[in-house]
């Protein structure tokens, strides 16, 4: 072997090298998967949206039968995962351990129970992607095709179970849609009805962002913080609230971007390329004017005159 590559190994391996980015995997504390919560998903749409997603032989026969294989599969897996996720973000809990095995079971049992209204929301979101979209041809279409659905029940599962104290999961199962989608929305986002998102490739909604009900963004809308404090150490301060606040009936255009925890009063339209930082009063709309200057520019242009 080439010298160079036996010592790129050698290094590679020293734990001074290693340091924090290495995790020693033990039997008590198995790392959650990535391939496991990516099934989880899977079926958690074969339940929301079956014939959809899943098995497409589906009918009033034997859909008893779907959901319940589809619920079983996801209660099994999620119950490993969360148990696996409460050892990743504490080193000193045993995955073994019977107080954190009833934890994950009613956990688990509890996010299950709440499927029916997030199919409700859903499929709101749904009639409202098809609502916003004049090409969209049936809501058939939005459920099974357009990424801004599918970003948008990443988030609602994973929004679920973080309001269920589930750690590291959640995140994952928004990584995992914004690698396949380019829409970034954190999971501690709280998100309204009937929310639609068009095209979406470059949305990013950060983790205290607070949408309402029947709002529409467009691809490349960010809703970010201003700044991030620090503390005496100059480490970021965590868990402060810093994203905007969106409010009911709003529609932000193409990669606008709002920054900190303003609010956007309720029938806001922002336009395309806008900056926002200050707060929007309700019915406010927001767009670009062309400058005197640039006016008399593109005059002087259409006239045959160089400006």
């Amino acid at each position: 072997m080439n010298e160079k590559i036996q010592d790129a190994i050698k290094y590679l391996s020293l734990p001074d090298s290693l340091k924090n980015a290495c995790r020693l995997q033990e039997k008590k504390q198995p790392m959650p998967s990535y391939d496991v919560i990516i099934e989880i998903v899977k079926s958690l749409r074969a339940v929301i949206f079956p014939g959809y997603f899943g098995n497409s032989d589906i009918n009033f026969e034997n859909i008893g039968i779907h959901i319940e294989g589809h619920i079983n599969k996801i209660n099994e897996l999620l119950i490993s995962q969360i148990k696996s996720g409460v050892c990743f973000e504490n080193a000193e809990t045993d995955f073994n351990c019977d107080k954190l095995h009833k934890r994950a079971v009613e956990t688990a049992a509890e996010f299950i129970s709440q499927l029916p209204e997030l199919r409700k929301m859903l499929y709101d979101d749904a009639v409202a992607g098809y609502n916003g979209d004049p090409s969209a041809k049936g809501i058939g279409e939005v459920i099974f095709s357009y990424p801004g659905l599918r970003s948008i029940s990443s988030y609602r599962f994973a929004h679920a179970l973080l309001q269920l104290d589930v750690p590291i999961i959640p995140r994952v199962i928004t990584e995992i849609a914004h690698s396949e989608t380019g829409i970034d929305i954190n999971p501690g986002a709280r998100i309204g009805h009937s929310f639609m998102i068009d095209h979406g490739t470059g949305v990013v909604i950060g983790e205290t962002a607070v949408i309402g009900d029947n709002v529409r963004i467009y691809q490349g809308v960010t809703l970010g913080a201003k700044s991030f404090p620090l503390d005496k150490n100059g480490n970021p301060i965590k868990g402060i609230d810093r994203h905007p606040k969106i409010g009911n009936n709003v529609i932000i255009y193409s990669n606008s971007t709002i920054l900190g925890p303003i609010t956007i009063g309720e029938g806001t339209i922002i336009g395309g390329n806008i900056w926002v930082d200050k707060d929007v009063p309700p019915g406010s709309r927001i767009l670009q004017h062309k400058s005197k200057d640039k006016e008399k520019r593109k005059k002087k242009s259409l006239n045959g005159t160089k400006s």
